[in-house]
């Protein structure tokens, strides 16, 4: 699939992304993970309602219809460890694949610690460059992890979604096939001094990603 139809797909707006979100296995290529033999259950607790109104900015504001205007799909209530409230809405459910966007960028953090504690990554102090393969003068080039981390790296990253030229739309072409996330990294723009500027930046987590990955070659 190109970016062009990646992008025909509505997946960053209205409606479209609720049809979509559910299905990406269907829409890209995906990997199987086997379901853990152990899976950890969240206990059920007494039900209780989510409160009708809530203040912001010294003012009295509906729940429902900020869940509303938000097109929130799913949300989920735990309490002292045990759930409360479910209430899934558009396509959501629980027993819906949706995709987890951005929930990924914890668990890569996660596992560059757990690496750090292993021994096979040996310090967050060390140029993520020791680990991976980047280009001479490119945003990753010599940048400490501990700054990837912090999503400090300084290296460019425009996410909008509108904009087809942007780095969030170049992610997506190459989620689609257009080159390899090594290559996405490894060419990667750097624009401030790393440890200067915190921006959200995906390209961080992809970078951290690949650092995780090849982290036992570089022992």
């Amino acid at each position: 699939m190109t970016q062009t139809s990646l992008i025909s797909l509505g997946l960053f707006s209205g409606q479209p992304q609720y049809d979509n979100f559910c299905r990406f296995k269907d829409i890209l290529p995906v990997s199987r993970m086997a379901a853990s033999t152990t899976p950890y259950h969240f206990a059920e607790g007494p039900a209780l309602s989510l409160p009708q109104t809530y203040r912001f900015a010294g003012e009295e504001r509906s729940t429902e219809a900020l869940l509303a205007a938000t097109d929130t799909s799913a949300v989920l209530v735990l309490k002292d460890g045990v759930v409360v409230h479910e209430l899934y809405r558009l396509t959501g459910g629980r027993e819906v694949q949706w995709i987890s966007w951005s929930v990924a960028k914890s668990f890569v953090s996660a596992l560059v610690g757990i690496a750090v504690s292993e021994g096979s990554i040996r310090s967050i102090d060390d140029a993520i460059s020791d680990y991976i393969a980047v280009e001479s003068g490119s945003a990753y080039a010599g940048v400490r992890i501990r700054d990837v981390l912090q999503m400090s790296s300084g290296a460019r990253w425009n996410e909008d979604y509108a904009d087809t030229t942007s780095d969030v739309h170049r992610l997506g072409a190459t989620m689609a096939g257009a080159m390899s996330l090594d290559t996405f990294v490894a060419t990667m723009v750097a624009e401030s001094p790393p440890g200067t500027v915190c921006r959200y930046n995906s390209g961080d987590t992809q970078a951290l990603g690949a650092c995780w990955s090849r982290r036992r070659g570089a022992r």
